[in-house]
Formats: C-alpha cells, structure tokens, sequence
C-alpha cells in the first residue's frame, strides 16, 4: 500500500531514513502522512523480537518528526496479512520469568496507543491475536473486506496478553469480548464492524482510496488540535465522566494559548485556507 499524495524530501532521521535500517518495517512519508508497513511476509508479519524492536524505532521516527500528522499502519501486500499473531515459536520457548521480562511496558501496542499522532489501522488481511491486539490499540480502523479478526490465544492454552482483554472490552463490550477471548472465535470484517471492533469495511477497490482519503483530512488540520483533541477522547475510557469533562476543558483553553488558534480562526473569517504552525 502507498499513499495518494506528492513525496516529502528524506531527511536523516526521518522515519523512511529509519525503515531503510529495517528488515521487516517500512514507512513513506507523504504530505503529513505516514504509511508504516509491517513486512514480514514470510511470516505474515507475525509479531516476532525483531518486528517489535523494529516498529518502535519507525514509531519513534514518526513522533518525532514535524511533517507527519497522521499515520497509516498496515501490513505488507505480499503477507496478505496486516498481522497473524505472535511468533507462536518465540512463545514456546519463554518460561514466566522470560515472559515477564518481554511484557514489561511500553510495547508495541502502548506505543501505537500513546503516539500523539492519530494512527489508522488500514486492516489489508488477517488481525488475529497479537494483531487483533494492535489493531485495538489504533485510533480508528478500516477493515479490508477480506480481512479475519479474533483472539485465538485460548486454543493454545493461554489468553491475550497485549492488552486484548481492556481495550477488546472497551471496543464491543464485555459480553462480545468474552465470546471472542473464551471462545477463540474468528470473525470476518462485516461482524467485527457490526459489534464496533472495526470501523469501516471497505471492498477491494474503495480500501486504499477510503483510507487515504480519511489520512487527508485528518492531515489538513492543526497539528496541536490533533494532538489534544486524540488525548480528550482517549479520556473518556480512562476517566469518570466528571474528570474527563474537567479535561476536556483544561486541553480547550490550553489550544487558545496556540498561534494555530488565532489562525483558524482568522482564515474561517477570511474565507481562505489556514496555515498551520504548530504552536
């Protein structure tokens, strides 16, 4: 998958510049868009030691450079994949202790989950366990109508450990998430959309275009209002309603101590185009 828009220039350190580091992570940079691409076909993208330390190195790239506002995450064509699971072997061979030491935070998912940026999941294949996972932990998701979603982790004899248990529930409820995490059921898009685990499910020749299209607008806005604006919603999960109404406040007025404000403002009234500043 590409996006739709005109190439920025690479720039040392820059996440392209990153990826080109990588085995299984790629990224391009268009136009305030970041396409990460997990790029293990082999595997279909199985979440193994390398994929995880490589995509934190990309996710560090993406939040530290000034022209990505969005990000598309998705996984290699060539995997017919967006990700498969965890490296099953790698699971295998760990002891409690082992397991312990490879849980300890931030992983993967709580890198996608905190990057200031908003993330779309562009869902291409199968999202299953680890996967399913990582899914969860994005802003908002497209599904590929072809694509399967599930928490199989019980038939194998142990559960989701990636957060599947909080942010599945969260998603489509509880009784929904303890159907699909007792049961290790997989779903096709069409359900996953119906329960609320997906957003969007879009048919093969309306997939790139929707999700890129939803990039596009998300990038037109202020950097700064993204940014809070995405902390204000992920409250609402994480905080009373009175506490999260007095956060959504403090994020407000703190955006009219911006320059991005004024010019928001000033371009609504002018009738023109606003041009963002990031402060």
């Amino acid at each position: 998958m590409s996006g739709k828009n005109s190439e920025t220039t690479d720039t040392p350190g820059s996440p392209e510049q990153v990826a080109n580091e990588c085995e299984t992570v790629d990224a391009i940079v268009k136009e305030y868009v970041a396409t990460v691409t997990l790029n293990r076909p082999d595997a279909r993208n199985a979440l193994n030691a390398q994929l995880r330390a490589e995509l934190k190195d990309v996710l560090d790239a993406v939040e530290a450079d000034p022209d990505v506002r969005v990000v598309v995450l998705t996984g290699a064509n060539e995997a017919k994949a967006f990700v498969a699971g965890a490296d099953v072997k790698e699971l295998r061979q760990r002891d409690a202790m082992e397991q312990r030491e490879a849980s300890k935070r931030p992983r993967v998912y709580e890198y996608v989950d905190d990057l200031e940026k908003p993330v779309i999941g562009a869902l291409n294949g199968h999202a299953l366990g680890g996967g399913c996972e990582l899914a969860q932990a994005c802003d908002v998701r497209i599904a590929h109508e072809r694509a399967k979603l599930g928490q199989p982790e019980i038939n194998l004899g142990i559960m989701p450990g990636g957060g599947g248990t909080q942010r599945l529930t969260r998603l489509v409820g509880e009784g929904q998430a303890m159907r699909l995490v007792l049961s290790g059921e997989i779903i096709d898009a069409e359900e996953a959309h119906d329960i609320g685990l997906v957003d969007e499910v879009c048919s093969d020749d309306e997939f790139e275009d929707r999700v890129y299209e939803l990039a596009g607008r998300m990038a037109e806005k202020s950097p700064k209002a993204l940014e809070l604006a995405k902390k204000a919603v992920k409250a609402s999960s994480r905080m009373d309603l009175e506490a999260g109404i007095e956060y959504e406040a403090e994020l407000f007025a703190l955006l009219f101590a911006s320059e991005d404000k004024n010019e928001g403002i000033d371009a609504f009234l002018e009738d023109r185009e606003p041009e963002w500043e990031d402060r």
